[in-house]
């Protein structure tokens, strides 16, 4: 076992352990041709998918919203992302990912510019809708195509790497944002108007430059000698599996269903921040400006405790508990920054959440890949993602309706707390049926 401590000068900064077999050479040789593409690719999926929030500053009185329209746009989204993602996500098993992420990051780039045209609350919700069923196959396919490239004991440092993307694209996507609606006027459109374009069209380049980064499997990899190619696939070949294969053993696996109940509530969550955290600090009487640059600092707390986490979780395995105290701890955060009505208590509050989230993401998504493999992980982690994402339909409306019903984000806010609380109690239910913390590879007994 090599010694995850050791590292040489000028090696790949993702922490992967000094290299000293050919197999280890191709992870490395992996990391540095696909993360830091998909991490990008993310970067901006997660920024198109957001940057709404910002646009909120303006366009909701612009656009004449109320908080509950607001929050039924943000929402809907979900709604065509949970639909597409499942058949989306066995398309690229069935098409490879280098045509099927492509085609996905095109679709979504003109859909996410599309945003500036809406002309009040059914349009956005319209293009909302169409944005997310463009997105849909995305992120779970990634996660899949991930695990062709990189053995377990390297899976959640590049599963943190290509997640971290989204509390970063928080930290420099608010005071870009916030930039980019100082453009009002300029063309006779509103400044959210470039916001969405400016944001959204590069997008499709992206796509375009994905059809030449990616290669569908290891097989394919020109980056990788013929010797190296043979010791990493001899590597993944003798990975212990359960020999779940089939994506109808998915939907059987009574894993696969609560980790889809948690992924919602862990959801719920995160988009709590993602979608309110500008209107709760503007509301404490901060600028936009001010309201974008104050919004980055609690996720580059984030990103910085979801990199930690993958290095912890590849050195210790202990997947299940990590992500039962990144829960409490995401659920005391919520819970403090309504405790005081003032600014630093409730900025303090939300980093500690979105911290206890941020090192959450690692934990949860190594975890399907020990027990489904083939089209059954495929088809699993769509079901996984779908099934979370249905906290993205329910999620940013519930807040808004509270807002608009109680004058204030305290009752959303600990309910979001209540629900992280639920979260690390349903993962501690997990680990105790499955007979361990580690969740590893357990064939008999529990899924059915």
């Amino acid at each position: 076992m090599i010694s995850a401590g050791r590292f040489k000068m000028g090696q790949w900064s993702g922490g992967f352990p000094a290299l000293r077999t050919v197999s280890e050479q191709a992870v490395e040789k992996n990391a540095w041709r696909l993360l830091p593409f998909l991490t990008f690719a993310a970067f901006v999926h997660y920024m198109d998918r957001t940057n709404i929030a910002f646009a909120a500053l303006s366009m909701n009185r612009d656009l004449g919203l109320t908080a509950t329209e607001f929050g039924t746009a943000s929402s809907t989204f979900y709604l065509g992302y949970v639909l597409v993602a499942i058949p989306s996500s066995l398309a690229m098993y069935r098409y490879g990912a280098r045509r099927w992420l492509a085609c996905i990051m095109i679709c979504w780039g003109l859909g996410a510019a599309t945003k500036a045209f809406a002309i009040g609350p059914a349009t956005l919700s319209s293009i909302r809708f169409i944005e997310g069923a463009a997105q849909a196959g995305f992120f779970p396919g990634v996660i899949y195509y991930l695990t062709l490239w990189f053995p377990a004991q390297y899976r959640a440092r590049a599963l943190a790497w290509f997640l971290v993307s989204i509390p970063a694209s928080a930290v420099i996507g608010g005071p870009v944002a916030v930039t980019l609606l100082h453009m009002n006027g300029i063309l006779g459109l509103y400044g959210w108007q470039w916001l969405f374009l400016i944001e959204g069209l590069p997008t499709i380049l992206f796509g375009i430059i994905a059809f030449y980064i990616l290669a569908d499997e290891p097989k394919q990899a020109a980056w990788l000698t013929e010797q190296e190619q043979h010791a990493f696939l001899t590597v993944i070949a003798d990975e212990p599996r359960t020999g779940r294969r089939f994506f109808v053993v998915a939907l059987r696996d009574k894993r696969t269903l609560v980790l889809g109940v948690i992924l919602f509530l862990l959801i719920l969550g995160v988009l709590g921040p993602t979608y309110w955290m500008p209107l709760i600090l503007k509301s404490h009487g901060l600028s936009d400006t001010q309201v974008g640059w104050a919004s980055a600092g609690p996720y580059l707390i984030a990103s910085l405790a979801m990199i930690l986490s993958g290095r912890i979780l590849d050195r210790t395995g202990a997947h299940v508990p990590y992500l039962v105290i990144a829960c409490l701890l995401s659920a005391a955060g919520f819970a403090f920054s309504v405790l005081y009505d003032a600014l630093f208590p409730a900025l303090t509050g939300l980093t500690i959440a979105l911290a206890g989230l941020g090192a959450a993401r690692p934990a949860f998504f190594s975890i399907p890949p020990r027990f489904l493999t083939g089209m059954a992980a495929v088809g699993g982690l769509a079901v996984i993602n779908s099934a979370g994402n249905l906290g993205g339909v329910a999620g940013p409306f519930i807040i808004g309706w509270l807002k608009d019903t109680t004058g204030s984000f305290v009752v959303g806010l600990y309910s979001l707390a209540g629900a992280l609380a639920l979260a690390a109690l349903l993962t501690f239910l997990l680990a105790a049926s499955s007979r361990g913390w580690r969740l590893r590879n357990e064939p008999a007994g529990w899924a059915s």
